[in-house]
């Protein structure tokens, strides 16, 4: 009886044997999210270190980069360097991480075809327009374009803004903020943001 009592504990547990080996992969591992600073090597004339936000653990998290185009840093960027130095931080998002951004666990969702212009006819004068539109922009690529743009004083506005819109007229131009939910909400890309009249 004990016996009996013994099998049918082992075997009552729900998983049932194979014969075919199972590779259930490796074990979970926590990512860092954490990477060494950038610095400026003092060899390289114009160089300066610049804030990029790249994927971590399901959220837009900084790191920190090394760009040699001065329109980056402006203050006061005419609209013809605010653009240059848009496409120097779009040029990063799309650039894959380096080895110890990616020991550490970041990612880009900016897609490799993605481009910008300046305003269209009728839009501010400070707006970008991306290629593709806003709504086809994977979960988090847009919290990497926002907060990025937003941190640079080369692109983002005074109020800490940027403006985008998608290639066709149609496509309204919205101002966006980097807000936590943008950066840790992948949901948060379909309501971000406010259109400019």
């Amino acid at each position: 009886m004990l016996a009996a009592l013994v099998t049918a504990a082992t075997c009552g547990c729900g998983i049932r044997t194979t014969t075919v080996p199972v590779d259930a992969g490796p074990a979970p591992t926590r990512v860092s999210c954490a990477v060494p600073r950038a610095t400026v090597p003092p060899e390289t004339p114009g160089a300066t270190v610049v804030k990029v936000y790249l994927v971590c653990s399901a959220l837009a998290a900084q790191v920190t980069r090394t760009v040699t185009s001065s329109d980056v840093t402006g203050a006061r960027p005419a609209p013809a360097s605010r653009l240059i130095a848009a496409h120097e931080l779009l040029d990063q998002l799309k650039r894959r991480p380096s080895a110890g951004e990616a020991e550490a666990g970041f990612a880009t969702e900016v897609p490799g075809n993605l481009n910008l212009t300046g305003p269209r006819p009728g839009d501010p004068k400070d707006s970008l327009r991306l290629n593709l539109s806003l709504d086809e922009l994977p979960s988090f690529a847009l919290a990497q374009l926002v907060c990025t743009f937003t941190a640079a004083p080369g692109v983002g506005l005074a109020d800490r803004s940027v403006l985008l819109g998608g290639p066709d007229a149609a496509d309204p131009v919205k101002r966006y903020l980097c807000t936590s939910a943008l950066r840790t909400r992948p949901d948060a890309a379909d309501t971000a943001g406010t259109v400019v009249k």
